[in-house]
């Protein structure tokens, strides 16, 4: 009989206790504690979420347990090996997939599994059942001939996990798995770890959504390379208790509502929530000047059940603030045309395959149009053909008021571009950079220096400057990005998942930003995997096997997706119910 995809066949003596145990594990980069000395303990069987901001030390501590770093100091023992003393049993008894996706694009699926094969000492019948196993946990039987490259992203990560898992480990270290991932295939990792921690295995989740570490049954928090909480989610959501509130009813600008909520010294944390505004109170402060704004702006205010995201965000000290210093100092967009993007009829084949089929919408002058979508939904093209980028087979696209079939270069002026993949150029520094996209915007002269040094400000990066961007971590990749894309003060921003894989404090401050800039008029069009992102959007676009399904405000989407089961669904819920019910009417049309 098949052993379980996940039983243990290495050491034995992790089952049923501990499988990880750390006491006074540090680790230091020449004069950079990348670590702090701490002591924790992972159980067997159990999911172990690690959170915390860009360069808190999350990954540090992965490599570390993996054998793959030397810690500094203190010691660290998986599944009752000594990750210093005894490396290779250590790498024996894990399985470790890397945040960076770390398999080969020109090899197919079946390809990859058999090169980590070889590397695990898998032979014949064992390699067989192990293949076959692996193939039906993780779904990819069908696709064992394609490409590694040409996955989806919930694929690849897929596969990445049945590479992890190829050698039956007792721990299995997780480093963002979902990072790129749409909640649909997302639900299908947390199925699959579901099961390995079921069958004893211990996971430790390295993850920038919330709302996965809200699930696991322990997290581990750091900052700055320190612990600042270990243990379940639960507790530390709770001492939020009474603090969290919502601003719902008929306020005409929520982003104005947002921004003047975040100025009250009473008010440590705020998102806007489809049409209400979430915040959260600082401690001990009572909700008067909260109801009070409200008032004026025709809102009430009750209270909210706590989120452990609200309970992150209050543990490092609160988020950026409602205020964008770029766009204070951008003039409001003077575009004539109300409609400022239109998709007529737009449509994308490759070869014999639709990427994008017969799409059609409009998106007004100040609003924020979000695509949603699945992995390969057709977001990314569909992005691509309004910024100019990719020609449309059929179908039109007009960008402030140019037709991108006649006029690019005009309508390519009038609109800045974030890339789903960080898109700048490696081999020039931060500084080089910026001074290349601000010449190809067309900046010269003092204006041109004006506007890189507002950049270097605002998103911080006076200290990378002469730093190639491969080498900054996410987060500063992202702000540089962003920079880039909005050197030229562009009245349309197109932003292709621009928070993919960053921490909350830093996805809070690219919202002060877009928001910000809506107030002065700029169109924005985004993709995002966060569910919570959606809730900013004016309006948003559900794409599901190359066409637009539902188009809608995000609580009129939630609101359709709602069932006796699920009376009031979250924007994830409602994205997976719909994407069922797409998937319900072709088979009913099918038969």
């Amino acid at each position: 009989m098949a052993q379980p995809i996940g039983s243990p066949t290495v050491g034995g003596n992790a089952i049923g206790g501990n499988a990880v145990e750390i006491r006074g594990l540090a680790k230091r980069f020449d004069t950079d504690e990348a670590l702090a000395p701490f002591d924790a303990d992972i159980a067997a069987g159990r999911l172990t979420g690690l959170v915390g901001p860009d360069g808190a030390g999350k990954t540090t501590l992965l490599r570390l347990l993996a054998a793959l770093l030397k810690p500094t100091a203190g010691t660290a023992r998986v599944a009752g090996h000594d990750v210093a003393a005894e490396p290779t049993q250590v790498r024996l008894v894990t399985g470790y997939m890397p945040q960076r996706f770390g398999l080969y694009e020109d090899l197919s699926v079946l390809e990859n599994l058999r090169l980590y094969a070889r590397l695990r000492g898998l032979r014949g019948k064992e390699l067989t059942e192990t293949f076959e196993r692996l193939l039906r946990f993780t779904r990819l039987e069908p696709f064992t001939g394609r490409l590694a490259g040409r996955l989806s992203g919930g694929m690849k990560q897929k596969l990445g996990l049945a590479c992890a898992l190829m050698a039956r480990p007792e721990v299995l270290l997780l480093d963002e798995p979902s990072v790129g991932v749409d909640p649909v295939s997302r639900q299908d990792l947390w199925r699959m770890v579901d099961e390995l921690t079921g069958e004893g295995m211990a996971v430790l989740w390295s993850t920038a959504y919330l709302d996965e570490a809200e699930r696991c049954d322990t997290v581990l928090l750091l900052n700055d390379g320190r612990v600042e909480y270990h243990g379940p989610p639960a507790e530390l959501t709770q001492r939020l208790a009474g603090r969290s509130f919502r601003l719902t009813g008929e306020a005409e600008d929520r982003r104005r509502l947002l921004a003047e909520a975040l100025d009250l010294p009473t008010v440590r944390d705020g998102v806007i929530q489809g049409a209400s505004v979430r915040v959260v109170l600082t401690e001990g402060s009572d909700r008067a000047s909260v109801d009070e704004l409200a008032h004026g702006h025709g809102s009430v205010v009750e209270p909210a059940e706590a989120r452990f995201e609200d309970a992150f965000v209050d543990l490092l000290g609160g988020g950026p603030g409602g205020h964008s210093a770029i766009a204070e100092k951008m003039e409001a967009v003077t575009l004539d045309a109300e409609m400022v993007v239109e998709c007529r009829h737009l449509t994308k084949r490759f070869g014999d395959f639709t990427a994008t089929d017969d799409a059609t919408f409009q998106v007004r002058k100040g609003e924020i149009f979000g695509l949603l979508g699945p992995n390969g939904a057709g977001k990314s093209t569909t992005f691509k053909m309004l910024c100019g980028l990719l020609r449309p087979t059929a179908g039109e696209a007009l960008v402030a008021g140019h037709d991108l079939r006649h006029a690019p270069g005009q309508a390519k002026l009038q609109l800045g571009y974030m890339a789903q993949k960080f898109s700048l150029y490696g081999l020039l520094s931060v500084r080089q950079n910026l001074e290349f996209f601000s010449g190809v915007y067309g900046l010269e002269g003092g204006l041109r220096k004006r506007r890189i040094r507002e950049m270097v400000e605002t998103f911080e990066l006076g200290r990378f400057l002469d730093a190639s961007p491969d080498l900054l971590p996410l987060g500063f990749k992202q702000r540089l990005a962003l920079a880039c894309s909005l050197m030229h003060r562009p009245p349309v921003l197109f932003l292709d998942e621009p928070t993919s894989g960053v921490d909350p404090l830093t996805r809070r401050e690219f919202w002060t930003h877009i928001n910000g800039l809506v107030r002065k008029g700029v169109t924005v069009l985004v993709t995002t995997h966060f569910m919570d992102e959606a809730e900013y959007c004016d309006r948003v676009a559900l794409m599901y096997r190359s066409r637009i399904i539902a188009l809608d405000a995000p609580d009129a989407l939630k609101a359709s997706a709602a069932s006796a089961e699920t009376p009031d669904p979250t924007m994830e819920e409602a994205f997976i119910a719909l994407v069922e019910a797409a998937d319900r009417r072709v088979g009913e049309e099918a038969a």
